[in-house]
């Protein structure tokens, strides 16, 4: 079970950095409007930026993970 959690986690985590470096360095947290102002700090939105894109990026990692755990028990 550790041994899954460090293949989904660490992955993950390692992409949500990239993304989240380029993500915000062509998208300023400041300027996001969806039905008005979030009136969130830049450490904030970069934060939460991040913590959703490592959730994403988990996701994947699981899911493949899974793929590969079904996949030994279909033999």
């Amino acid at each position: 079970m550790k041994h899954h959690a460090i293949l989904i986690l660490w992955p993950s985590f390692v992409i949500a950095g990239i993304a989240n470096a380029v993500f915000f360095t062509f998208f300023d947290p400041v300027d996001f409007t969806l039905f008005g102002p979030f009136g969130l700090s830049r450490l904030t939105a970069y934060s939460m930026g991040f913590f959703i894109l490592w959730a994403l990026a988990g996701a994947s990692s699981a899911f493949t993970v899974y793929l590969e755990h079904a996949r030994h028990h279909i033999r």
